[in-house]
């Protein structure tokens, strides 16, 4: 009878490891998952064509541009504000330079400060969609064509808002098979 108690026990406590372990992998998919449909923590939405409607109320976007430590690369914006009307498309350029002697990539995680208007802060385009590959030396410029969705002025946290900050921020990612192989190639050849 004890050794029922201990294997129910054990099995008790292998059940709620699973339990957590199980928890702690779907957090990541389903916290994302509420985010984008919430706009929650900045997360701003993505629209595949401009808005239909364009206000005479106007709103400030602030640009932002940060590097993750580890990223060698220059990253700035290159308007800091732009005012634009609400449903309006906006156009905007970020600037990278990859002043290192090797092949970098990287990838741009972002969001929207005030909270509040993430959810209303529709990208049509934009860099951040994809890896972005900067051979040595190189700079490029990055296009984000967003709106500011006209049903944020009748919000009841969000109508209020008068300044969006839009910021990035560059993380250096493992360079895509068929750079990586380019890279070695001349290398190897000299050997």
């Amino acid at each position: 009878m004890a050794m029922d108690k201990k294997n129910k026990t054990a099995l008790g406590a292998v059940g709620v490891v699973v339990m957590m372990g199980a928890l702690a992998w779907a957090s990541v998919p389903f916290y994302n998952w509420f985010c984008a449909v919430t706009g929650f923590g900045g997360v701003t939405q993505v629209s595949d064509d401009a808005s239909d409607e364009i206000l005479d109320r106007t709103v400030k976007v602030r640009f932002d541009a940060s590097l993750d430590h580890d990223m060698p690369w220059e990253f700035k914006p290159l308007e800091r504000t732009m005012t634009i009307r609400i449903g309006e498309t906006g156009l905007a350029f970020y600037e990278a330079h990859n002043p290192t002697n090797r092949t970098v990539a990287g990838t741009a995680s972002y969001n929207v400060a005030p909270y509040e208007a993430g959810y209303f802060f529709n990208k049509i385009d934009c860099f951040c969609f994809t890896e972005q590959v900067l051979k040595p030396g190189e700079t490029v410029l990055m296009p984000v064509s967003f709106y500011v969705d006209p049903e944020m002025v009748t919000d009841r946290d969000a109508k209020y808002t008068k300044e969006i900050t839009l910021s990035y921020t560059f993380y250096e990612t493992d360079l895509p098979e068929e750079v990586a192989l380019l890279s070695t190639a001349p290398s190897e050849a000299a050997n």
